[in-house]
């Protein structure tokens, strides 16, 4: 009979007391279940009664507010991060996220706290690892802070998986973000008319048109396929991103070609082209103004004399945008592309990404509505203010005019610079 309700008990998750024979008492907690799908139980004994209902009570806690740790082994924190990255985050996020998740787990996280336990892990450990970091600027606060978002990712993964009762990273504080004190200045149109110029004697002339008129991203400009395109009608469809490719080596161990990867005379292509974009904001539509459109026309007719001269050898792909030979336009080579047109033209330096500035701004200063600025340059309603103010800039030029109608407002037009009595205005 007493075996029966004790089956009974276990079967309804219930917690089991007893005294046993070594005079100690003795509890089974059911805990929930492993990842093979299979329930475990806690074991735990205390000299009195009172003493091991506070301890399966404490246990039933944990269970419940879902932070029990799981039997067996303990992780160390380098084996948790390791099996995270590859196992549980490479196969459900983009490539590039990913390939920040590495880095920081490889070259912060596992140097600087990957010995420890992963359920004794303190938000401690981590600040002091953040302040090291920061140690004499050895790295960016930004550095500091993608290594924190990471760990804060993985350690919450294992406490829903019930392998640390508490998220260190969590607790822990961020490393301080200041301002960048360089504040990026948009191209004035003087400077786009310059960089238009010494862009038509190059190929793929209108890919930096559509970054400066119209903002796109880079992947979104080298991932544009004709398909995407519609020039009877004016308009293009943004849908996808080019990715920065990436190799491994296709020689062999016996016999390597002692290059890196990149450079290997038979690399292998380990990532895909393109991905599509990762918002609903991303693929829109966006309008082409009418040079634009021409440029684009006579950009075809271009490749297509390229694609007759090069014969067997043309890489068929139907981008917009390719190499000599045909094949997708790579991000690096577009990227000295870039600089390589700052310097000619004479523009003064600036990121790739500073175009896009440009061309916020460019849609402000004509009186472009907020929401059709947010569907040009893609960004999701939810963060399309915080996104307008980060990349919207107000030219010193419109403040001086802001200046002058506040002050014909208040003291009425000014026929002439007003005088300080007080100043010796000759000579």
């Amino acid at each position: 009979m007493a075996e029966e309700k004790k089956r009974t008990r276990r079967a309804n998750g219930e917690s089991a007391i007893y005294l046993g024979k070594d005079g100690r008492w003795h509890g089974r907690v059911p805990m929930g279940y492993k990842d093979d799908g299979k329930p475990y139980r806690r074991h735990t004994t205390r000299p009195t009664r009172d003493e091991l209902v506070d301890e399966v009570r404490r246990l039933e806690k944990q269970r419940d507010a879902g932070s029990a740790q799981q039997p067996g082994k303990p992780w160390t924190v380098e084996k948790w991060l390791w099996h995270w990255v590859e196992n549980i985050a490479k196969p459900t996020v983009s490539e590039n996220t990913y390939d920040g998740y590495e880095v920081a787990v490889r070259v912060h996280l596992v140097p600087g706290v990957g010995k420890h336990r992963l359920d004794r892990l303190q938000p401690e450990h981590l600040e002091s690892l953040y302040r090291r970091m920061r140690a004499g600027g050895a790295r960016k606060a930004g550095t500091a802070h993608q290594a924190h978002r990471t760990a804060r990712t993985a350690l919450g993964e294992a406490v829903r998986r019930g392998y640390a009762a508490k998220n260190a990273a969590a607790l822990a504080k961020p490393p301080r973000m200041e301002e960048d004190e360089s504040e990026v200045e948009p191209y004035s149109v003087e400077e786009v008319q310059r960089l238009l110029l010494q862009a038509k004697k190059r190929r793929n002339s209108a890919r930096w048109m559509l970054a400066l008129a119209l903002g796109l991203r880079q992947g979104e400009t080298l991932g544009l396929r004709w398909a995407d395109v519609d020039l009877d009608n004016e308009y293009l469809k943004l849908r996808r991103n080019r990715l920065r490719p990436k190799y491994e080596h296709g020689c062999s161990e016996a016999a390597p070609c002692g290059r890196k990867a990149g450079y290997c005379p038979v690399r292998k292509q380990v990532r895909r082209e393109t991905k599509n974009t990762k918002s609903r904001a991303g693929r829109r539509a966006v309008p082409l103004p009418g040079p634009l459109v021409e440029m684009l026309r006579l950009h075809a007719v271009e490749q297509e004399i390229e694609r007759k001269a090069a014969g067997d050898l043309w890489i068929e792909s139907d981008y917009v945008f390719t190499k000599p030979l045909g094949g997708p336009l790579s991000p690096n080579t577009d990227y000295h592309d870039w600089k390589r047109l700052l310097e000619d033209a004479g523009v003064r330096d600036a990121r790739l990404h500073d175009a896009r500035h440009t061309a916020a701004t460019v849609l402000m200063l004509l009186g472009v509505p907020d929401r059709v600025i947010d569907q040009i340059m893609g960004w999701e309603p939810g963060t399309s203010a915080s996104m307008r103010a980060r990349y919207l800039h107000v030219p010193d030029a419109m403040l001086k005019d802001v200046a002058r109608k506040i002050a014909e407002a208040i003291w009425g037009p000014q026929e002439t610079p007003l005088v300080d009595k007080n100043q010796d205005n000759g000579g």
